[in-house]
């Protein structure tokens, strides 16, 4: 069975370009604030398609962070895109030429990635298209809106408005944190080891200056205890799967 109806395709993924719409509002009222103009803000929606990464990366962009400090940063925090792209690339149609595939990749988002997977049989270039079509245009809109709306609106709203894009990601983590002890340990020591770079004296100087490595050192470290202590199982990955 091949589903490759651009149409059907719009279909699925206009419930997603509706969330993304509301979530993308936040980030553009939070690039504003952090001093980016809305067209700065729009091109990085157009062009990433990432909440997490953007959220990371506008405060290195704004603070005049390395490429190599912001690059690195993107790196880790959109590292599970390289695996979600390598199993979709086994649900592609044979016929989806490389560059088209590239393109795919592009949208390859977590809520996607999961409508794509949750067909039958192989899927073709032209739903994939439909299905990142209204995303793409929800994440883009809703960028340029909200930063229109933090430039225009008292400080006060803005602010609370902002509030929403971190109640966003706590949500993307909360119900993993249900479902298993380790990953609730691991996101309390992240959080702590990230307070020891905001509070301590000399890693506050470095948190400051390398806001982006911190997320680096935090995110890699933690994981790499966590890899050590309780390592998962090759069972208990292929029940996850």
């Amino acid at each position: 069975m091949l589903q490759n109806s651009f149409k059907k395709g719009v279909a699925h993924g206009l419930p997603i370009g509706i969330g993304y719409l509301s979530v993308s509002f936040a980030f553009g009222i939070f690039a504003v604030q952090c001093g980016l103009s809305p067209l700065e803000a729009l091109l990085i929606s157009m062009t990433n398609l990432t909440s997490a990464g953007q959220l990371a990366g506008v405060p290195i962009i704004a603070m005049g962070g390395s490429f190599i400090e912001l690059a690195a940063t993107e790196l880790i925090i959109n590292s599970r895109y390289a695996l979600m792209s390598v199993s979709l690339s086994q649900k592609l149609d044979a016929r989806v030429t490389f560059a088209e595939r590239m393109l795919i990749a592009f949208g390859n988002t977590d809520e996607i990635f999961a409508v794509s997977m949750g067909n039958e049989g192989k899927i073709g270039k032209r739903y994939f298209y439909g299905l990142m079509l209204a995303p793409w245009l929800g994440w883009s809109s809703g960028t340029i809106i909200g930063a229109f709306a933090g430039a225009a609106l008292p400080e006060i709203i803005t602010a609370s408005l902002s509030v929403a894009i971190y109640a966003m990601l706590v949500a993307v983590v909360v119900p993993k944190i249900k479902e298993d002890k380790y990953c609730a340990v691991c996101v309390l020591w992240a959080v702590v080891l990230s307070c020891v770079f905001n509070f301590a004296p000399f890693l506050k100087n470095f948190s400051q200056a390398y806001g982006g490595f911190v997320i680096i050192i935090c995110a890699v470290a933690v994981g790499a205890v966590m890899a050590l202590i309780h390592p998962v199982e090759e069972e208990e990955t292929a029940n996850e799967c």
